[in-house]
């Protein structure tokens, strides 16, 4: 069963895995981000996510119609959670099953790159020393 979603709640790991299963498959692909506590160089103590969430679940699925197309995903996963997020948890989940590991990589590889690239999520970084900045990924909505 395919998944698209924008999420406030926390990510469901082992769900996603049952949501990716298929006699079909002979792999599956996991990719999961985690809030880490250094960008930069800098110290940080969490983040905030913040998305147009209609756009943002429309390109989620156009991106897993592409991994489909393009690497014969038979199932694919995408969620990435907005709000404040604390340091460990995972911000972003990205699954894939196929039949054969090759594909399963590569599909899980250009998932999390297409939706660092593609969907309108914008970052707010927590930093250690109590300040607090949008983060633009200068890759990431280029200029036409």
């Amino acid at each position: 069963m395919d998944v698209y979603r924008i999420t406030k709640e926390p990510i469901d790991v082992a769900s996603a895995l049952i949501d990716i299963a298929d006699d079909r498959a002979g792999a599956q692909a996991l990719f999961l981000g985690t809030v880490r506590n250094e960008f930069e160089g800098r110290s940080s103590r969490g983040l905030y996510y913040d998305a147009y969430e209609p756009l943002a679940e429309k390109e989620l699925r156009r991106i897993g119609e592409e991994l489909k197309q393009e690497f014969g995903a038979l199932h694919v996963v995408l969620i990435h959670r907005i709000g404040d997020l604390p340091l460990g948890v995972v911000s972003v989940l990205v699954a894939v099953s196929t039949g054969h590991r090759g594909e399963a990589f590569a599909a899980a590889r250009e998932g999390i790159d297409r939706i660092k690239l593609r969907v309108p999520i914008w970052k707010k970084e927590h930093w250690g020393n109590g300040q607090d900045a949008w983060h633009h990924d200068p890759e990431a909505f280029p200029a036409k």
